[in-house]
C-alpha cells in the first residue's frame, strides 16, 4: 500500500524536510520541529501525490488514504489524551494546506474542526469557558461554511455586525457565551436556508470535507495567479497538514502571533513580530485587531502604549527567542514562525524561510556569511536575481518637501506615485491601458492578487507588518504601506480621507514604503546605486561566475547606466533607433523617399556625420570594454508616416507632395514586414546604407582610439542573415571601408564582423555561416517569433490562456523555450564552433535578462549575455549562481 500519511509530535516524525517535495513546507518544516523536540501539537501530513489522485479521481479521496489518515487521528489521540468526536474530552483539529514553495494566502485553511453542538459544550466544560467555546464555534462553523460549503464568508460577517451592532458591542472579544451562542444558531439558520442542507454534525463527515477543500483550493483563481505569477507547475500539488488544534483565545494568558528571527524589511538581527492575547491566528493577518510588538525594543520603536511580549509573558517569552536562535541556527537561514500560547504553554505551529524585501535578503546573507553560517558562494545563491528590480527602483528625493497626508508601518520598502484606484478590476484595467495606479484598499485579501499585482503599490488602512498584503508585496518587490490608520477608505463615494485633504479616484498619491508616509501628488525620485551588501554581494557573483554580461544600449545615457551596474560591455547597439531623433528621421525620410542611389547617398552623408557623433560617445564611455554594433535591422516603412494627417504634415515639412508621399509608402508595404524587407535584405539591396554605418563605425571607432587612448574593437553584426552568401556580401562592404578608413586615418582598427542568429536556416546552417563570422549573437527575441512562427506583438493576446489551459507553462518571449528555441541554439554554437573553435558567442535578446534562460546559456557554454541596463546586476547574479550550480 502507497504511504500517504506520515506523522509527528511528541519529539518523533516519520519524514524530514528533505522530503518537502512530498510533505510540502509547512509539513516538513513541522516534521522537522519535532524531531528536534520542540513543542509541536501532534499532526500528521497527507502527501501531495495525494493531490494530484484527488483530482484524477473526479475530487474523490481514496479509501487507502482515509484508512490512513484516520490511523494518524488514533496516534494523536493517544498523544492527547483526547477522543476525535468524543463529547466529554474532544479532540479537535486543524486543516492546512502546505505546497512546497509558500504561496501565503493563497490556499485554503479550517481551524477547530471537531465541534458540533455536542462537542461545543464539552469543549466549554473542559476548559471552564463557555464564551470561549462558542466562539470556537461560530468560527469553526463560518470558516467551514465558507471553505467547504461555498457560502460567502461576508454573509456571515454581515450576519456579526449585525449582532455587535445590535448589542451595541464595537469588538468581537465583547461577545458573551451565549451572544455567541446565538450568533451560532444564526449562522447555522442562514447555511441551511441557503445551501438546502444542514451544517455537518459529524466531525468525521466534516474531516472529509476539509481535507477535499483544501485539496481543491490548489486550483482556485488565487491559486492560480499565484503560480503563474511564481511559475509554480500546476502538477506540484499541496499537501495537507492535520494537526491537534491549540488556542489562543483561552483568555488573557493565551496569544496568538507571527515572528521573523530578523527584520524582513531591513534584514537587522532582531526578533520581529507582532501576537494578540485571546485570539487564532486568523485574527493576527486579518487586521481585525491592532496586533501588538513581540519585544519591547519594538515597541517602544513604534510608540505603542499596549505592552509587548516580552513584559506580558517573560517565560513564554524567553522560551520563544531561544527557540528563534535554534532555529536559525539550524537551519542556517532567516526564519518565520507561528506560535500559539495556550494558559501559557508554548507552542510551535509554523518554521519556514522567511520572505523579506531584497534589502533584508542582501543584509541577512551578507551577514551570515560574517558569522560564519554559511559560505560567499551561499550567500549568492539565497538571493532571488528577479528580486534585485527592487533595488533598481527609484526611491523618493530625500531634498523635496513632502506633503504628508497620512501615513502607516513601511511593509515594504521603495516609492511609487499613481493614481488612486479601490478596486484590484480597476487596477488591473489601468494596466491594460498603460496607467501607473496605486490600489487603495482598506485592507487587501487573497482575491485581489490579480490587482495588487498589476498596482505600482499598495494603500491599506488596516493591518499590520505581517498582513496580507504586506507579505504579498515585499514578495512582489512592490512598495507597499499598510495600517494607515490615520487614513479612511471611503469606497461608497470612492474616496480616500487624509490629515486635512480627501482625495477622489484618479487623484495622484505618493507611497513611501520605506517609511510609511503617504504623500500628496508625484514626488521626485532618485535612481538607486550598488553599495553596501548589495555592492558587496555582487563582488562575490562576480568572483563566481564564467559569462560576461553586457548591455543593450542605444543610447549614451543607456551606457553610463549600464557601466553604471557593472556591464562589461555593449551586446546589441540599434542603430535604428538612433535615426528617430529630432532632424535625424527628416533626414531618414529623405534616404527613403529618393527615388535612386543618388539621392539616397546624398540624404546617407548627412546621416554620417550624426551616426559618427553616436558611435565615438558610446566607443568612448565604454572605453576598453566590446561595443557590438547591429546594422539596420527593421523595414523602412517604420520610419514613415502612417496616418493621412502625418503624412500631410511630413510631405509640406519636406517640400513634397502628399500624393507622392503616398505612392512611396504604398510601393515599400509589405503584407508580413517582420519577415520581409529588413536586416541583411536592406544591406544587400541598398549597400550604401551599409557603407554608410560602416564608415561611421570606423572613424567613430579612430576618433575614440585617439581621444581615450584605450583600443577600441567594433564588432559589427549583420541581422538576419539566413544565407552564408548574404554575410559574405555584406562583409565585403565592411572590410572594404574598413580598409579606406583605416587608410586615411593611418591607424589600424581591430573589428570583427557577425551575425545575429535569427533564423532557424541560421542555426542549423552555423557550421557554414561560422566559416565567414567570426561570432555569433543569439537573437532570441526573432527566433523565438521565427520558430514558433508566432508574432511577439501580437502573442500577448492568446499565450494567458495557453498558460491557463495548461498548453505551456512560461510565456516563450519571458523565459527561453529550453525544448526548440534552446535546442537550436545548442546546435548553432556546437556546429559554429565546430567550425571555429574560437568563435565568441552571445545572447542579446530579452532573455538575457532572465535568469531561467540565463542558466540554459551557462549550459551551452556561451561566453556572454546582453540585456537591459537596469537588469545587468541581474544577469551578473544569475550567471553567478548558474556557475556555481554547474561546478556542484
Amino acid at each position: 500500500m502507497r504511504k500517504w500519511v506520515y506523522t509527528f509530535g511528541g519529539g518523533v516524525a516519520e519524514g524530514s524536510r528533505t522530503e518537502i517535495d512530498q510533505l510540502g513546507g509547512k509539513g516538513a518544516n513541522l516534521a522537522e520541529m519535532a524531531a528536534l523536540g520542540l513543542p509541536v501539537p501532534p499532526g500528521l501530513t497527507i502527501v501531495s501525490d495525494a493531490c494530484g489522485l484527488y483530482y484524477k479521481n473526479e475530487k474523490t479521496l481514496c479509501d487507502d488514504l482515509k484508512v490512513q489518515v484516520l490511523q494518524g487521528i488514533s496516534g494523536i489521540e493517544a498523544a492527547t489524551g483526547r477522543a476525535f468526536g468524543d463529547t466529554s474530552h474532544p479532540l479537535l483539529l486543524s486543516v492546512r494546506s502546505g505546497s512546497r514553495t509558500s504561496m501565503p494566502g493563497m490556499m485554503d485553511t479550517v481551524l477547530n474542526l471537531g465541534l458540533n453542538d455536542h462537542t461545543v459544550e464539552a469543549l466549554g466544560h473542559h476548559s471552564g469557558d463557555a464564551r470561549f467555546a462558542w466562539d470556537s464555534y461560530r468560527r469553526f462553523i463560518q470558516m467551514y461554511g465558507d471553505v467547504v460549503m461555498g457560502l460567502d464568508h461576508e454573509v456571515f460577517e454581515e450576519i456579526l455586525e449585525d449582532e455587535k451592532a445590535r448589542l451595541g458591542h464595537e469588538l468581537d472579544t465583547e461577545m458573551s457565551a451565549v451572544e455567541w451562542q446565538h450568533v451560532v444558531k444564526l449562522y447555522k439558520d442562514m447555511l441551511e436556508q441557503e445551501l438546502g442542507e444542514p451544517f455537518p454534525q459529524d466531525p468525521h463527515v466534516q474531516l472529509w470535507g476539509a481535507i477535499g477543500a483544501v485539496f481543491s483550493s490548489w486550483m482556485n483563481p488565487r491559486a492560480k495567479t499565484y503560480r503563474l505569477l511564481h511559475n509554480i507547475p500546476e502538477a506540484w500539488g499541496t499537501s495537507v497538514t492535520v494537526q491537534t488544534m491549540v488556542f489562543g483565545n483561552l483568555g488573557s494568558t493565551s496569544a496568538t502571533g507571527v515572528a521573523f528571527t530578523r527584520n524582513p524589511s531591513t534584514g537587522a538581527r532582531e526578533l520581529y513580530g507582532e501576537f494578540l492575547v485571546n485570539a487564532q491566528g486568523e485574527d493576527v493577518v486579518a487586521g481585525i485587531r491592532t496586533p501588538q510588538s513581540i519585544t519591547e525594543a519594538a515597541r517602544i520603536d513604534s510608540g505603542s502604549d499596549k505592552p509587548s511580549l516580552e513584559k506580558l509573558m517573560p517565560e513564554a517569552f524567553a522560551e520563544f527567542q531561544a527557540i528563534c536562535d535554534r532555529l536559525e541556527s539550524h537551519y542556517r537561514d532567516m526564519q518565520d514562525l507561528e506560535f500559539t500560547i495556550e494558559r501559557g504553554k508554548l507552542w510551535m505551529l509554523q518554521a519556514r524561510a522567511g520572505k523579506r524585501t531584497t534589502k533584508a535578503a542582501m543584509k541577512v546573507a551578507v551577514d551570515m556569511v560574517s558569522e560564519g553560517l554559511i559560505s560567499e558562494q551561499e550567500a549568492v545563491l539565497r538571493i532571488e536575481p528577479s528580486s534585485l528590480d527592487q533595488l533598481l527602483h527609484p526611491t523618493i528625493d530625500p531634498r523635496v518637501e513632502r506633503h504628508v497626508i497620512g501615513s502607516g508601518l513601511p511593509a515594504s520598502p521603495g516609492a511609487a506615485s499613481g493614481a488612486i484606484v479601490f478596486t484590484a478590476e480597476e487596477a488591473v484595467e489601468a494596466e491594460n491601458e498603460g496607467r501607473k495606479v496605486i490600489l487603495v484598499r482598506v485592507e487587501t485579501s487573497p482575491e485581489d492578487i490579480h490587482g495588487m499585482h498589476a498596482a505600482q503599490g499598495i494603500l491599506t488602512t488596516r493591518g499590520g507588518m505581517t498582513s496580507h498584503a504586506a507579505v504579498v508585496a515585499r514578495g512582489m518587490g512592490i512598495p507597499c504601506v499598510s495600517g494607515a490608520g490615520t487614513m479612511r477608505v471611503d469606497l461608497r463615494n470612492e474616496k480616500l480621507i487624509g490629515l486635512g485633504v480627501t482625495l477622489t479616484k484618479g487623484d495622484i498619491v505618493t507611497i513611501d514604503g520605506s517609511s510609511g508616509q503617504v504623500l500628496k501628488g508625484e514626488v521626485p525620485m532618485l535612481q538607486p546605486e550598488l553599495s553596501g551588501d548589495f555592492a558587496q554581494l555582487m563582488v562575490w557573483a562576480d568572483a563566481a561566475r564564467r559569462m560576461t554580461v553586457r548591455t543593450n544600449a542605444d543610447t549614451p545615457g543607456d551606457a553610463r547606466a549600464a557601466r553604471s551596474f557593472g556591464a562589461e560591455g555593449i551586446g546589441l547597439c540599434r542603430t535604428e533607433h538612433m535615426f528617430f531623433e529630432g532632424e535625424r528621421i527628416h533626414v531618414m525620410r529623405e534616404m527613403i523617399l529618393a527615388e535612386d542611389e543618388a539621392g539616397r547617398r546624398a540624404a546617407l552623408d548627412k546621416l554620417l556625420p550624426m551616426q559618427r557623433s553616436d558611435f565615438t560617445e558610446l566607443f568612448t564611455i565604454m572605453h576598453g570594454l566590446p561595443v557590438t554594433i547591429r546594422m539596420l535591422d527593421p523595414p523602412l516603412h517604420e520610419f514613415l508616416p502612417k496616418s493621412d494627417e502625418e503624412i500631410e504634415e511630413v510631405a509640406n515639412a519636406m517640400g513634397l507632395e502628399p500624393g507622392f508621399m503616398r505612392r512611396r509608402i504604398d510601393a515599400l508595404h509589405e503584407f508580413n514586414p517582420m519577415l520581409g524587407h529588413r536586416g541583411c535584405r536592406l544591406a544587400i539591396s541598398y549597400p550604401e546604407i551599409a557603407e554608410m554605418q560602416a564608415r561611421a563605425i570606423f572613424e567613430a571607432a579612430v576618433a575614440a582610439a585617439r581621444e581615450t587612448g584605450a583600443p577600441v574593437v567594433p564588432e559589427i553584426m549583420v541581422p538576419l542573415v539566413g544565407l552564408r552568401s548574404e554575410l559574405d556580401y555584406v562583409k565585403a562592404v565592411i572590410d572594404r571601408v574598413a580598409t579606406e578608413v583605416m587608410g586615411e586615418a593611418k591607424l589600424e582598427i581591430s573589428y570583427l564582423v557577425g551575425t545575429m542568429i535569427e533564423l532557424p536556416r541560421a542555426a542549423i546552417r552555423a557550421h557554414i555561416i561560422a566559416e565567414a563570422a567570426e561570432f555569433f549573437s543569439f537573437g532570441t527575441n526573432d527566433l523565438t517569433q521565427t520558430t514558433f512562427g508566432m508574432s511577439r506583438d501580437d502573442a500577448a493576446r492568446f499565450i494567458p490562456t495557453y498558460q491557463r489551459k495548461g498548453i505551456i507553462i512560461q510565456d516563450p518571449f519571458v523565459s527561453l523555450d529550453f525544448d526548440g528555441v534552446g535546442e537550436l541554439i545548442r546546435i548553432a554554437a556546437e556546429r559554429g564552433r565546430r567550425t571555429r573553435p574560437d568563435m565568441k558567442l552571445g545572447i542579446c535578446g530579452e532573455h538575457g535578462g532572465d535568469p531561467t534562460s540565463i542558466h540554459f546559456c551557462e549550459d551551452v557554454g556561451l561566453d556572454y549575455v546582453s540585456c537591459s541596463p537596469f537588469r545587468v546586476p541581474i544577469a551578473r547574479l544569475s550567471a553567478a549562481q548558474a556557475a556555481i550550480k554547474a561546478r556542484a
